[in-house]
């Protein structure tokens, strides 16, 4: 660590030293607290913040003592506690219903850095921490470790302008209550294991002998309320025939009763502002406007507060392409769903949102430019864009075992390449080989077995891919971000953000 002595040195007297071949400075990241003043580096053997002063700041920053002149501080958790406990700005914040917000889910922890650029002074709150619990057991990571690599990042940055975290897709209580414990901003609560499938397509005698087995007083609130009553929603009219009233309760009616539970046993008792988004759409049931009515409006009867709502839209969202299906169909129900969302105050949120490049200007003019709109897969993608640019040896072993496993991931992720459509990997050159994040098979094949790629292992139990990856990645670090900021840039413009 000889060469962090003269950061030090300059540190000492309040100026931040240039990069050089041995170490990077993130500028940004100069801060001063209680004669205490810090900054960002990374050389060899990692990134370390630099610190240098006296007082408390100083005491509880755990690190290697350089020289007698200052600490290298490690990315670690403690620390990160330390700097959340200092600088507000570096702790996840919730934003409520009147601005947009875009979850990022950074699966590889290095992709913050380059969505702060790309959000920077635009008119949309970034959600950098966002991973669902299935994508946190398909990395081996842990909800500490992506809270961690977003605070760090935004200090890196020296970004404070706000951000958030995400417990993504919860569904069971347990990691609900964890999730607050570790001071997540942001929850989604997956309503998907309390939404019976099989409702949208049963007879409507089976509909009806359902609905007869609900308690009396049940059948009585719902006949009174909704039954052959019109609703306007600033012009957009809804009204609930016999059996659309019945499928719609007997859809709906179990996630409303445990979304009314979760909502009122954590959110109102949580010891801060957490916003609070109900996901309807991991179903293979599309929520038409008069069930997207129906769940706000008991919601509202129940004074349960929400801040975003995830519909399923008609057409597909797959992962890491553009939208499929009819685009007036969409645009209809889609200004529909917003108008219900702006009636009853609060954001339509799109998931699986990466990629849907035809549909962001509809989304973006529909909303009003107020939504939360969820992206993860999209800055893997790029990540291994950077990958085939910078080491095609590592791309193409990657492509072969990412196609020698592609079937194990059908049981996580609905996807539909066609795999005979990608370019046979043996007569494409190298200088081609980014070419391949263009192509919409290819980029769902590594979509969804990031997972399988991250963890795979040889006999002896080392990475087969893993640390290479992320070696090139740190040394391509800039190259990285630019990436990010292109492709997410052009999200955010199509979306007019």
């Amino acid at each position: 660590m000889e060469h962090l002595i003269s950061v030090l040195e300059l540190l000492k007297e309040g100026k931040v030293a240039e990069s050089d071949s041995n170490v990077k400075v993130y500028e940004k990241s100069f801060t001063e607290k209680e004669n205490v003043k810090l900054v960002m580096v990374n050389e060899q053997d990692g990134k370390w913040i630099l610190a240098v002063g006296d007082g408390e700041l100083y005491k509880e920053l755990n690190g290697k003592d350089i020289k007698g002149l200052g600490k290298a501080c490690p990315l670690s958790h403690e620390n990160r506690l330390v700097l959340n406990n200092y600088f507000t700005y570096t702790v996840p914040q919730a934003f409520g219903t009147k601005v947009a917000t875009m979850g990022l889910g950074d699966r590889l922890g290095l992709a913050s850095p380059g969505h702060i650029q790309t959000l920077r002074n635009r008119k949309v709150k970034p959600i950098l921490a966002q991973q669902s619990i299935r994508e946190l057991t398909l990395t081996n990571r842990t909800m500490i470790d992506i809270l961690d690599a977003a605070s760090f990042a935004v200090f890196q940055e020296g970004y404070k302008d706000g951000y958030g975290a995400d417990g993504d897709h919860i569904k069971e209580e347990k990691d609900i209550a964890y999730a607050l414990s570790l001071g997540i901003s942001f929850l989604t609560l997956d309503c998907s294991d309390h939404i019976p499938n099989q409702i949208e397509s049963a007879s409507d005698s089976d509909v009806r002998a359902d609905y007869e087995k609900l308690p009396q007083e049940t059948k009585d609130y719902f006949n009174e309320i909704y039954l052959n009553q019109s609703f306007d929603v600033d012009g957009l009219a809804i009204k609930y025939d016999e059996i659309a009233l019945m499928k719609n309760v007997l859809l709906y009616g179990g996630a409303l009763n445990y979304t009314e539970h979760v909502y009122k046993s954590y959110i109102t008792e949580a010891d801060k502002a957490i916003d609070f988004e109900i996901s309807i759409d991991e179903t293979e049931t599309i929520t038409s406007p008069d069930a997207h009515f129906f769940v706000a409006n008991e919601l509202k009867r129940r004074q349960v507060s929400v801040t975003s709502l995830a519909p399923r839209f008609c057409g597909e969202f797959q992962k890491g392409i553009d939208y499929i299906g009819d685009m007036k169909q969409f645009e209809k129900e889609l200004s529909e769903h917003a108008s219900i969302a702006e009636y009853f105050g609060y954001k339509l949120s799109i998931h699986s949102g990466s990629d849907k490049f035809s549909v962001f200007p509809i989304i973006g003019e529909y909303t009003k430019g107020v939504l939360h709109i969820k992206t993860a897969g999209t800055n893997w993608l790029e990540a291994v864009r950077v990958i085939a640019n910078t080491n095609p040896d590592l791309y193409r072993k990657m492509h072969i075992h990412a196609e020698e496993h592609f079937e194990e991931t059908l049981k996580y992720y609905h996807v539909t390449p066609d795999l005979k459509s990608i370019a046979p990997l043996e007569i494409t050159q190298d200088a081609d080989l980014p070419n391949y994040m263009d192509n919409d098979a290819a980029r769902q094949l590594f979509h969804v077995t990031y997972g399988i790629l991250l963890t795979a292992t040889d006999e002896q139990g080392n990475f087969l891919f893993k640390d290479e990856f992320f070696k090139t990645l740190n040394e391509k670090e800039e190259t990285y971000s630019q990436a990010l900021v292109k492709h997410i840039g052009k999200h955010v413009d199509l979306l007019g953000l």
